[in-house]
């Protein structure tokens, strides 16, 4: 979510560290700065929004030296201000960090009990703190650094400078990116190849659990143990715009491969498995969630298709009455909106114009409103009551996919905390519930390795016409959001449908012609989906059918099946997204289409 650069050499530090955050502004970030040894100490210069704010602050009041870092934030813990940017300093330590510290409240109380003063809101300044304190007690950079990080709880890489080191810097890792570049007579750190790729393409990538002394000739990898490190270093032969994709062909595949990290960075810091609870401390001055009686979700587009699981697992596990609107209708309908009624609203970039628009009916009439987001400081964020953040970093590609499945994930989320807090599950039954969801990134790495696979279905299907998805109950969704993105970014004419209703209409298209996608997870409604699935086989549809309970019968009336491994019934969904996907891409691939910028759409449609 956010951007790392460090550099140790005997050039202008300050140039370098900005020109590599342009090579990651791709990530969003809401703040940036910098930090460089200069006239015998560290200089920062910190600035609110757009890199260019920080350009105009360094041509004003400009740091020379050799030796720095430089970080672009997107707020996690904290409102986007020059305050909370990075980097932050504690006594004579410098921290930049990327993750989210999981137990930042309990070291900033002890911290504070021991007499440290705080100037931001953040979880990072809590790091440069303790590091300072292993420093004054005595101990280098590095064992500051190690001492520092066994008191860590959570995601994090983090780089440190000391005043008195002024030819090092430390970096460790821990669950999120951190790349060393090797130079002549310079090295670099970076959260992402693209930073660095202008001066090197000499890499070195920590791996969790490692931390790294960087000096102008010389990188030393240990362990957090100490235990030294021996790892050859790689040439990356990536051009800057394959860089910023990480190596995959689009930024689509690159952002679909990046949902198990995305759904970790969503969780993160909300679980509480020992307590089998939810903590989403945004909510905390909202009791009037807690006691809502009736919900009504908007969004537009695939956001919309997120609402409609919502729905259904919210009334499921909180039994609070929930209906799902499209940003475009609400307000032309006029809603009907009485006391303990609350809008959620969804919306990836928080500037959709309908939705926006939906907030603004709903406070109208009273109502609060919870958005559910992706981007700091959104309008929609600003004009909701309260906000809870998927987490799921930038997406560039204009089909939305790592978006979806955060989404999915803050509802799962939302309805766990709800319930516990109206006492409505108990303790052991919302414990298998969160056990289950820190199990799904990996259940997602495992559907994505059946991505060869599926490019060769893409390719024998590629030519239809037309395709049917079919789902049933909280999957129906899903065969909507499927038949989205297989229009989206193929130009292939599509359409979801529950399969209880295909009787009803849908069954006249079908022929050999038609490929059908049948979504047919080992639920509650298995057989009555696979009685559907019949219906088309007896009327020659080619099925291709996505399961966690394949079996020869399914072999002999599929024409394909992709397995997928299996979880809750609630979690299904997010399963069942990822072939979906693929399937879509590689389809679209086949044909030649613009994967990332298909015609005629838009990232973010900022009007009616």
């Amino acid at each position: 979510m956010c951007g790392i650069i460090g550099y140790v050499g005997d050039r202008d530090a300050a140039f370098i560290l900005v020109q590599g955050l342009k090579r990651l502004e791709y990530r969003g970030y809401d703040s940036a700065g910098v930090a460089t040894f200069h006239d015998g100490r560290i200089a920062i210069r910190r600035a609110l929004g757009k890199l260019s704010n920080l350009e105009n602050l360094l041509r004003e009041d400009p740091i020379s030296g050799s030796v720095g870092i430089g970080h672009t934030r997107w707020a996690t813990h904290g409102r986007p201000s020059e305050q909370n940017a990075h980097p932050h300093r504690a006594g004579r330590i410098v921290v930049i960090h990327n993750g989210i510290i999981e137990n930042y409240l309990e070291l900033r109380a002890a911290l504070q009990s021991r007499g440290r003063r705080f100037s931001s809101e953040t979880d990072t300044e809590v790091i440069s703190h303790l590091v300072d304190e292993c420093v004054q007690d005595g101990l280098d950079l590095v064992a500051a650094s190690r001492k520092a990080i066994a008191q860590l709880q959570g995601s994090f890489s983090i780089v440190v400078m000391h005043e008195d080191c002024p030819d090092r810097l430390v970096a460790a890792k821990s669950a999120t990116p951190i790349v060393i570049g090797l130079g002549d007579s310079e090295n670099f750190v970076a959260s992402d190849i693209p930073a660095i790729l202008d001066h090197t393409r000499k890499v070195l990538f920590l791996e969790d659990g490692e931390m790294a002394e960087i000096s102008r000739h010389e990188v030393k990898v240990t362990t957090f143990a100490g235990e030294p490190v021996v790892r050859e270093a790689r040439t990356v032969a990536w051009d800057p715009v394959t860089a910023q994709k990480g190596g995959y062909r689009h930024f689509l595949l690159k952002e679909i491969h990046e949902q198990p990290q995305a759904i970790i960075d969503t969780m993160r810091g909300r679980l509480l498995q020992e307590k089998a609870d939810v903590s989403l401390d945004e909510l905390a001055a909202a009791p009037w969630l807690v006691n809502a009686q009736r919900i009504v979700l908007v969004a537009c587009g695939t956001a919309w298709h997120a609402c409609l699981v919502g729905k259904y697992f919210l009334e499921q596990i909180t039994r609070i009455p929930a209906e799902v609107d499209y940003g475009s209708e609400f307000r032309y309908r006029n809603p009907v909106v009485e006391p303990g009624t609350v809008l959620i609203v969804v919306s990836q970039s928080g500037e959709t114009a309908d939705t926006l628009a939906a907030v603004e009916a709903a406070r109208e009439r009273g109502a609060k409103v919870l958005a559910i987001c992706n981007v700091v400081d959104s309008s929609i964020a600003r004009r909701a009551d309260a906000v809870v953040y998927t987490h799921a970093g930038p997406e560039i590609s204009v089909a939305s996919t790592k978006a979806f499945t955060t989404q999915l994930t803050v509802f799962y989320l939302l309805g766990l905390y709800l319930a516990r807090r109206r006492q409505l599950i108990d303790h052991d039954a919302a414990h298998a519930l969160i056990t289950d969801l820190v199990n799904l990134p990996k259940r997602i790495e495992e559907c994505l390795e059946r991505e060869r696979a599926i490019e060769k279905i893409a390719k024998k299907y590629g030519d239809a016409k037309s395709f049917l998805y079919l789902g049933r109950g909280i999957n129906y969704p899903i065969a909507l959001e499927g038949a989205l993105k297989l229009k989206e970014i193929s130009y292939i004419h599509a359409e979801g449908y529950a399969a209880g209703e295909m009787k009803h209409g849908p069954i006249a298209l079908i022929n050999e012609s038609l490929p059908v996608v049948v979504l047919l997870p080992k639920d509650g409604v298995y057989g009555k989906t696979l009685s559907n699935m019949k219906e088309v086989e007896s009327r020659g549809g080619r099925i291709i059918v996505i399961t966690d309970a394949p079996s020869p019968e399914l072999e002999d009336i599929a024409w394909e099946v992709i397995q997928i491994p299996t979880s809750n019934p609630s979690l299904l969904p997010l399963l069942l997204t990822i072939p979906l996907q693929l399937l879509a891409y590689y389809i679209a691939v086949y044909r030649g289409s613009d994967v990332d910028m298909p015609r005629n759409l838009a990232k973010s449609v900022t009007v009616e």
